[in-house]
């Protein structure tokens, strides 16, 4: 663990290192593409989790918008700027089954960048231990962490460039497993500022050590991600589409074990489900709208038809793949809700605070 942290803290502090990092990323990226497959075939997949409440609220994604939402500059480290100097961040979510998962952050300037550390976490809560013959034994807890920074450089005024650093770790009871992660990407903002874009390439990395010896290089849940942004000139309304899994076109999947099956009243045969190009390109956007006002309310709505593809319940599908949420601003700080409905079965809640630390200096 004290050479992962080792290795960390030289690659990703200093950012006259990004170059180094950059090609030491793009190698994992190899090594991840090597090894992945479609399907659940990596480790550390609470990766995937949304980063905060606006996010949850937004169908799960980070915007294209560089604002004052540091979590989006989580998984995507091109959308940290000047304006999260100052601030601090805490989401908190709440998942069935009590699993609770959030994350800490800040932002400081450093050299001619934004250097944005953070925290994240997930909790399992506390589980009974059984021996070989079902005897009861002593309870134990699960839990996963990451650990890392972010660091955005404008390389003029349109044109923004991010790389992210961390380490992961995950503990089952008496078992732990660690591994490195990257994240880079790149945004635009036109100079009006009603349109932003991005690119960005987040869970570049591998397993370094597994739960049990042997278990090593397994790849992260790679993904790259595209969006785009743009707000209406004279409404009070922002529209973002969403690009996701860029790198793996068959991302659909039906059980193959499923076979045709007869009509019984026409004797026709009704062939097993499939994933049309249609719906297989439909699976790789996401929509998100904001309603954005100079008061202090703004409302969220997102939506994943990949996530609404994979989780409804056939028979009663609901909003499935939908979340929505809101955001109230207060004069020192922000509160941000999100709700993210992954089928009738389940669903999730999201709550985040921020603020800007000079706003509660005592005036002199």
């Amino acid at each position: 663990m004290v050479e992962i942290i080792q290795f960390y803290c030289y690659f990703a502090v200093d950012p006259r290192r990004m170059k180094k990092t950059a090609i030491l990323f793009l190698c994992l990226v190899f090594l991840s593409q090597l090894h992945a497959q479609q399907g659940g075939n990596h480790v550390f997949s609470f990766l995937n989790l949304p980063t905060g409440a606006r996010s949850a609220a937004l169908g799960g994604h980070s915007s294209a918008t560089a604002d004052q939402t540091l979590d989006f500059a989580i998984a995507n480290p091109s959308l940290a700027n000047e304006l999260m100097v100052g601030h601090f961040s805490l989401q908190q979510s709440l998942l069935p089954a009590g699993i609770t998962y959030g994350n800490l952050a800040t932002a400081l300037p450093l050299g001619k960048g934004i250097l944005l550390p953070y925290i994240r976490y997930v909790s399992y809560g506390k589980f009974q231990g059984y021996d070989a013959v079902g005897n009861l034994t002593q309870t134990f807890t699960a839990f996963d962490f990451q650990a890392g920074a972010s660091f955005a450089l404008k390389l003029n005024p349109s044109f923004q460039l991010g790389a992210g650093a961390s380490i992961i770790g995950s503990y089952l009871e008496s078992y732990s497993a660690y591994g490195v992660c990257g994240n880079f990407g790149i945004q635009y903002h036109h100079p009006n500022e009603l349109f932003q874009a991005t690119l960005f390439a987040k869970n570049i990395g591998v397993q370094l050590k597994g739960y049990t010896s042997g278990n090593l290089w397994n790849p992260l849940p790679l993904e790259i991600q595209g969006s785009a942004s743009i707000k209406l000139k004279h409404a009070p309304f922002r529209f973002t589409l969403i690009a996701q899994h860029l790198n793996q076109w068959k991302i659909g999947y039906y059980d193959p074990r499923i076979l045709p099956t007869l009509d019984p009243l026409t004797g026709d045969t009704i062939a097993a489900p499939t994933v049309g190009f249609g719906e297989q390109l439909a699976r790789h956007f996401a929509l998100q709208t904001e309603l954005i006002t100079k008061g202090v309310f703004q409302m969220r709505l997102g939506f994943d038809f990949q996530r609404r593809q994979e989780l409804k319940l056939q028979e009663k599908p609901g909003l499935a793949g939908f979340s929505m949420g809101l955001g109230l601003n207060f004069r020192k700080f922000r509160i941000d809700y999100g709700f993210m409905i992954y089928s009738k079965a389940g669903m999730s809640n999201s709550l985040g605070i921020s603020s800007k630390l000079m706003n509660w200096k005592a005036k002199t």
